[in-house]
């Protein structure tokens, strides 16, 4: 169960899986954290559907899928090394790349099927 941090609003800033102190348990399926996860966007492909905040935290979340994508290509061919970044990039690269190989192939796929259907 993660715990939430909100800011003076009530609005959630952050999720941590472990107590910082001032956050909330919270469950992971409330609505409020697949909001701000970024998980329960209708149209899935950064559309405008929604007020501003949240395809903006949609666009936030596409673009760090890019990045992850990125770094793997810049790595696999030698280009940088994974050590190269600072020790938190590193971790927090892992801690989501050990997170998307535990979800569904195409949670979010940013690129869908290309001119003969089939996946890219």
């Amino acid at each position: 169960m993660p715990y939430a941090v909100r800011n003076a609003q009530g609005q959630l800033t952050s999720l941590h899986r472990h107590d910082p102190g001032v956050g909330e348990a919270i469950d992971a399926d409330d609505p409020e954290v697949q909001a701000f996860l970024g998980l329960n966007s209708a149209a899935g492909d950064g559309a405008d559907t929604s007020n501003g905040e949240e395809s903006f935290s949609r666009l936030d979340a596409d673009f760090i899928r890019v990045l992850e994508d990125v770094i793997d290509a810049l790595t696999s061919r030698n280009l940088i090394n994974i050590t190269d970044l600072p020790d938190i990039a590193q971790t927090k690269l892992f801690a989501r790349k050990s997170f998307r190989e535990r979800r569904p192939k195409h949670a979010l796929d940013l690129l869908g099927p290309d001119d003969f259907n089939h996946f890219v």
